[in-house]
């Protein structure tokens, strides 16, 4: 496999409304809390992932996360919780990408139903929500 020398930029600029999905299983090595509950710094941390995605996919860059606003912990995450992890592109400046995060519950292990007893949740549960600014390099089309 051949790596170019210069990496190649998208070839078309970012478009707000594009948006990255992640999906994660919570192992219990993560639970912090009495009841398996996990920090809110996971969430965090999953949102962090998801616009190094998008940053990619739009500026050929990881980019570098300059801040969080508005950021609601709306319900708990568990141990044993299946996540679904999206962010959404709502503003494209000339270095800057405003994101808007969620985090939801789509399945969550049970265990007062048997060690590995689990279910999905319809609808699924939003726990984390957030908006942030991360800021990439300038760009340069060719």
């Amino acid at each position: 496999m051949t790596i170019p020398a210069t990496p190649t930029l998208p070839s078309s600029p970012p478009e707000v409304g594009a948006t990255v999905v992640h999906r994660r299983y919570v192992p219990y090595s993560h639970a912090h809390y009495a009841g398996n509950l996990v920090d809110g710094a996971y969430s965090l941390a999953a949102f962090g992932d998801v616009a190094t995605e998008m940053c990619i996919r739009t500026d050929g860059d990881e980019g570098l996360f300059a801040s969080y606003s508005d950021v609601q912990f709306c319900a708990p995450v568990r141990a044993g919780d299946c996540l679904e992890i999206t962010c959404t592109l709502v503003r494209v400046g000339s270095r800057s990408r405003e994101m808007d995060f969620a985090v939801r519950v789509v399945a969550r292990g049970m265990p007062d139903r048997g060690a590995s007893a689990a279910e999905l949740l319809d609808p699924p549960v939003v726990a984390t929500t957030a908006r942030g600014v991360v800021v990439v390099p300038e760009r340069r089309d060719v």
